[in-house]
């Protein structure tokens, strides 16, 4: 194989510019194939995007013989079942975050993708930033001294009226709330900076009553012996906002996660300020990873197990409130 071609099933608002055209430009990429829900927005984007074929089902696109690959860029209500057909196909694939809408049908996707012997990766793609990259580098080097805890604040305003109809807030097809949506993306590059969370314990609330699920989620967390953390997602605060805090022996560290702010580390009175700015396609350096490693020169920092853990996570600090009579559960 030297060239990687790839099929997007479900052509939404992510792959318009933060992970489509990373398919196309990535280096031994092409996107040849994408598919929807709705036929004429598929239809509409290929043009748009010079994608040679639309699908009409995603059974189709999967079982394409000329897709080496799929990207599963629907809802995570549907990311098991598409991805268990792209493992039944033998097609190695990417799946959207969160990786799906529980623990349990995570471990079921890596199963299945295991038993094949096909690679399976999640779009955290934070872990292929320069960014975090250096993050994690700085960490290593003990440019703050030894880590010994972290702290994440993430605030929105309440979604009312319409924008609290929105499908992130629709426990059946997200999962959960926004923390499932956007608290990954910290768990996750958690994870990758520091290591895999191995304790967690954590509470949620309705603080607006604008929707069922959950608005405000707080969670305390511990990886190994040596590094403990907290967090606080309050989606019913007056301003947006995000932070990450890694606090070491000699130093802290900062900077913003969902936001694009420059890396800070401050050490004996002083500070450092590192600048990197997203790239145009903030999938691309993740998907670049991707198509090296199935070209067999490289390896992808991101593949399901890491993803897996994120859900375990989130499904524990989440677990209280969904157990309430009258919550959907998602066991």
């Amino acid at each position: 194989m030297n060239v990687v071609r790839w099929g997007i099933v479900g052509c939404g608002e992510v792959t318009e510019k933060k992970s489509g055209p990373a398919f196309q430009k990535a280096d031994g990429s092409e996107l040849v194939a994408v598919t929807r829900r709705d036929l004429a927005k598929a239809e509409d984007y290929a043009r748009r995007h010079n994608v040679p074929r639309v699908h009409r089902t995603a059974d189709d696109l999967i079982g394409a013989p000329d897709v080496d690959a799929v990207y599963i860029a629907t809802h995570p209500s549907s990311h098991c079942e598409l991805a268990l057909k792209a493992a039944a196909a033998g097609k190695p694939c990417l799946v959207e975050k969160p990786m799906a809408i529980n623990y349990g049908e995570c471990v079921r996707m890596i199963e299945a993708f295991g038993g094949r012997q096909v690679p399976l990766w999640v779009a955290y793609y934070r872990r292929a930033l320069p960014r975090f990259l250096k993050m994690r580098e700085l960490v290593r080097d003990r440019a703050i001294g030894d880590l010994t805890s972290i702290r994440v604040r993430v605030t929105t305003q309440l979604a009312t009226g319409e924008a609290a109809k929105a499908w992130r807030l629709d426990g059946d097809i997200a999962g959960a709330g926004l923390f499932l949506d956007l608290g990954s993306h910290l768990f996750d590059l958690i994870d990758f900076v520091a290591g895999p969370i191995t304790r967690v314990a954590g509470f949620a609330i309705n603080t607006g009553g604008a929707y069922s699920v959950e608005d405000v989620t707080a969670a305390s967390f511990q990886i190994g012996d040596k590094v403990v953390g907290t967090g606080i997602w309050n989606f019913n605060a007056p301003e947006s906002g995000d932070s990450i805090v890694l606090t070491g022996s000699q130093g802290e560290m900062s900077t913003a996660v969902l936001g694009d702010e420059d890396v800070v580390v401050t050490r004996n009175g002083s500070q450092n300020r590192y600048r990197f700015r997203n790239p145009p396609h903030v999938h691309q350096p993740l998907v670049q990873t991707i198509v090296d490693e199935l070209l067999g020169r490289g390896r992808c920092a991101s593949p399901a197990e890491t993803g897996a853990r994120a859900s375990w996570v989130m499904e524990r600090c989440l677990e209280s409130y969904y157990k309430e009579e009258g919550r959907r559960k998602k066991e």
